[in-house]
C-alpha cells in the first residue's frame, strides 16, 4: 500500500530539476497518473480529467510570464507527426512542447518517405530510431493513430490530433478547460453543439467527454449533416435551430468544412447561413448569459457573424487558443513524464 504522503501541487516557479516536480492528487489521495497516451476521450476517467485541468491551470501561468520556459521536458523528444495541414493544432502543440523546453521536431509528410511508399510500420520503426519520446499523429483517415499505436512501444507516448473525422481529444480537453472558467458546475447545464456534426471529430470528442460531466448535450444542424443516428450518442437532435438555442447555457459552433461539401449537402452558403448561422438576433432564445466558444478556424460569415465572435461579453474564442497551449503543455508533462513516476 502506497504510504501517505502530504499532498503538494506543482511548484512551477521553481522548478530545477524534473525530479522536484509533485502531481497534486485530486479525487483521491492515492490516485496515481499511469496513462502514457492518448487517443480518445471515451476511456478517459473522472480523476485523469480533474487533474489535466488543474495542472493545465497552473502551466497557463507561464503564458502571461516575459520568459515563457521552464525546463520540465528537458531532453525530451517530440515529433509532431501531421498528415494533414494545420496550423492552430500544430502551432499549439509545439510551442507547448518548446515552452517545456523539449526538442520539437515537425515532420513534413509531403516530402517524407510516406509519399515513396513508405507504410505506417516503417514509419513508427522510425520515430523509435529517432528516439522519440512522444509523437503527435495528425492523419485524415480515422483509426490511424490507433493502429500506429500498435506498432510503437509502450515507452512512447502518442497523443491523437485528429484523425478524420473521428476524434479530436485534445481540442475537447481545451473546450472544456475554456468552459470550466466560467461555469463551475456544468451538471444538467444545456449545451448546443451547432454546425457540421456529420463531418466534426471536434463534435464526436467533445460528446463523450462533457457526457462525463452531466451536460444537457444537444446537437444541431441540417438533416444532410446531421443523421437521426446521433441519437444514440445519447444527444438531442435538432434539425431546427430555434429549438435547438432555446435556454441553452453554452453554444459551440462548428467549422463549415467546406472542404468536404462535394457531395451537394447543402444548398449554398447563403443558405447555410441563413438558416444556420449564429448571429446575435439568433442567440437571444438562449439564456442571458449565454458564451460562445468555435474550435477555429472560423469562416466568418457562414458558421457564425463576425460581430458576435468578437464580442468579448459571450465570445470565449480567443480564450480557447491560449487555453490550447495550456492544456498541451499540462498533457506532454502527464504522459511523457508524471506516467513514468512510481
Amino acid at each position: 500500500m502506497r504510504p501517505e504522503t502530504s499532498e503538494k501541487k506543482i511548484d512551477i516557479e521553481n522548478i530545477t530539476d524534473p525530479k522536484n516536480i509533485d502531481i497534486e492528487p485530486l479525487k483521491k489521495k492515492d490516485f496515481n497518473w499511469k496513462r502514457k497516451s492518448l487517443l480518445t476521450t471515451r476511456d478517459l476517467q473522472l480523476e485523469e480529467i480533474d487533474l489535466i485541468l488543474e495542472t493545465a491551470k497552473s502551466f497557463s501561468e507561464i503564458l502571461t510570464r516575459q520568459v515563457k520556459k521552464v525546463p520540465t521536458l528537458r531532453g525530451k523528444v517530440i515529433i509532431n507527426l501531421f498528415y494533414e495541414s494545420s496550423t492552430r493544432t500544430r502551432s499549439s502543440f509545439e510551442l507547448a512542447g518548446k515552452y517545456l523546453s523539449a526538442d520539437v521536431t515537425n515532420f513534413s509528410i509531403s516530402t517524407s518517405s510516406v509519399k515513396k511508399g513508405e507504410t505506417l510500420q516503417d514509419t513508427a520503426q522510425t520515430l523509435v530510431q529517432m528516439g522519440a519520446d512522444a509523437v503527435v499523429i495528425r492523419h485524415p483517415d480515422a483509426g490511424i493513430p490507433f493502429q500506429l499505436a500498435n506498432f510503437l512501444p509502450q515507452t512512447i507516448s502518442l497523443i491523437n490530433a485528429g484523425d478524420g473525422a473521428n476524434e479530436h481529444p485534445t481540442q475537447a480537453l481545451l473546450d472544456l478547460y475554456t468552459i470550466k472558467a466560467v461555469v463551475d458546475d456544468l451538471k444538467n447545464k444545456k449545451i448546443v453543439i451547432l454546425g457540421d456534426i456529420l463531418h466534426s471529430r471536434v463534435a464526436r470528442s467533445n460528446i463523450w467527454l462533457l457526457q462525463k460531466l452531466g451536460m444537457d448535450i444537444h446537437v444541431c444542424g441540417p438533416p444532410t449533416l446531421l443523421p437521426k443516428i446521433f441519437s444514440d450518442f445519447g444527444v438531442t437532435v435538432h434539425w431546427n435551430i430555434n429549438d435547438a438555442l432555446k435556454d441553452a447555457d453554452l453554444v459551440m459552433v462548428l467549422r463549415l468544412q467546406i472542404e468536404r461539401q462535394n457531395k451537394g449537402l447543402i444548398p449554398s452558403l447563403d443558405e447555410y447561413h441563413r438558416l444556420y448561422g449564429l448571429d446575435h438576433k439568433k442567440l437571444q432564445l438562449a439564456k442571458k448569459n449565454v458564451k460562445v466558444l468555435h474550435p477555429g478556424p472560423m469562416n466568418r460569415g457562414v458558421e457564425i457573424t463576425s460581430d458576435l465572435a468578437d464580442d468579448l461579453n459571450c465570445s470565449l474564442i480567443n480564450q480557447q487558443v491560449s487555453n490550447g497551449v495550456a492544456v498541451r503543455m499540462a498533457l506532454l508533462y502527464l504522459l511523457i513524464f508524471a506516467s513514468g513516476k512510481p
